[in-house]
């Protein structure tokens, strides 16, 4: 039950490294940073999940609650993922759908709305 932020601007971008386990007991830490990036402005965030080993529902949550805020400020959230076991939660709940999902960072930094 551990989980690591940490976040540094690349271009116009904000990019949210993510490492450990998003669950009920780590994902109100998440929610409160994505809370505080839009609310001092930044609307256009990366969130790279190449170190989280483990992710339910409540962290799915979370990400979709962060979404929702940047896009009331015209923003965006992508997603940069490659293991399979995360990326097949997005798929099984149809997230794919809602969420960029990128290969690294560099793409989905480059990557325009």
């Amino acid at each position: 039950m551990d989980l690591s932020l940490s976040t540094e601007t690349v271009g116009d971008r904000t990019v949210v490294r993510v490492g450990g386990e998003i669950d009920v007991y780590t994902a109100p830490k998440l929610r409160e940073q994505l809370v505080e990036l839009v609310n001092d402005g930044n609307f256009h965030l990366v969130v790279d999940m190449e170190g989280v080993d483990f992710l339910d529902s409540t962290g799915l949550g979370v990400l979709v609650g962060g979404l929702k805020r940047v896009r009331a400020h015209e923003g965006s959230l992508r997603l940069v993922c490659n293991q399979e076991r995360i990326l097949k939660i997005f798929r099984i709940t149809g997230l794919t759908k809602v969420f960029p999902i990128h290969t690294t960072v560099e793409e989905a930094v480059e990557a325009t709305d």
